[in-house]
């Protein structure tokens, strides 16, 4: 079979399907990945790619792409020149996958690659997104799967854009939706939120998420941190509102404190004002306008982000990908 390098902007030639997938120090589970992948879209389509996006990777997952990419022609890379971070590796993935659909999927297998039919048929009965959404997630820890649940509550009661609780990159977007997500601008990227901010006729999958096929989680508690308070600070305005009615609050309790003052003056005379009552008002008042500085400070810096116009991700490497911006 001749290689056949395919321009994300030539339509004519696109693949029926593209499967989106960040990678960084996958040695051990790149090959294991590959070879169910080919068992499960045989029966659906011989017209698909593989597009591998390689996050920095410190090991010898580069050249294990590099192989496959000789083995088989529908197997693409682009290779970092250095680690950007999972969303801005999605990113690069969605500018760059060439397919009619697009599924961007782990490496790891814990995205199994069996619903990858049902999703394709979804698809083709007209709906424009088809997500998954994990039922269970046995294999995370008790600390994990809490603080994702309430992060998720959390964040739907302030978002003006609804995030599913439990629902991964993982899902199929018609070309259409692929193109509208590229079109967003901005550098900080919780592709979670800007996936469902695009809207479309979205239809869902339930699965059991399985454990990894091989490897180790690259996501620590610190890296979801900063993720969590990328897509509360992207999605919403309410920490800023909110301290205006704080600030109301804080205002109407000191007016009716100093009324209680004045009126307890008059009746019963002055009397020596308490220390520890005065200190735990100043340091109270002082934490919360810490506090509240610190919430602009994180919008602000976000801002400075945005306005330094640095790209996502810088591509040193390529295979079978024409297009390098």
């Amino acid at each position: 079979m001749p290689e056949q390098d395919v321009s994300p902007k030539d339509a004519t030639v696109r693949p029926m399907l593209s499967l989106v997938v960040p990678v960084h120090n996958e040695e051990g589970v790149v090959d294991i990945f590959y070879n169910r992948i080919i068992s499960v879209l045989s029966p659906v389509t011989e017209d698909w790619e593989i597009l591998f996006v390689d996050d920095g990777s410190t090991d010898t997952t580069l050249a294990c792409l590099a192989v496959l990419r000789a083995k088989d022609v529908r197997v693409k890379f682009i290779s970092f020149s250095r680690n950007f971070g999972k969303e801005a590796a999605l990113t690069a993935g969605l500018h760059h996958a060439s397919g009619r659909a697009i599924i961007p999927m782990d490496v790891d297998l814990q995205d199994p690659p069996e619903l990858i039919a049902e999703m394709v048929r979804q698809w083709r009965e007209g709906f424009e997104v088809v997500r998954a959404i994990r039922q269970s997630r046995n294999d995370d820890t008790w600390m994990k799967r809490t603080t994702a649940k309430y992060f998720y509550k959390f964040i739907q009661k302030i978002a003006h854009t609804r995030i599913p609780e439990n629902a991964g990159d993982f899902r199929l977007m018609d070309r259409k939706v692929v193109d509208a997500v590229n079109r967003l601008p901005e550098r900080t990227r919780f592709m979670k939120g800007l996936l469902s901010w695009a809207g479309f006729k979205t239809t869902q999958l339930y699965f059991d998420r399985p454990e990894r096929a091989a490897g180790t989680a690259k996501q620590n508690y610190r890296k979801l941190w900063r993720l969590a308070l990328d897509g509360i600070f992207s999605f919403t305005s309410a920490p800023l509102q909110v301290w205006t009615y704080i600030g109301f609050m804080i205002s109407l309790g000191a007016l009716v404190y100093g009324l209680f003052i004045f009126m307890k003056t008059l009746l019963l005379g002055v009397d020596m004002p308490g220390y520890a009552s005065l200190m735990t008002v100043m340091l109270f008042l002082g934490g919360m306008q810490l506090l509240s500085l610190g919430i602009i400070g994180e919008y602000i810096s976000r801002i400075y982000g945005e306005t330094k116009h640095r790209p996502l991700y810088i591509i040193r490497d390529a295979g079978g990908v024409d297009e390098i911006n």
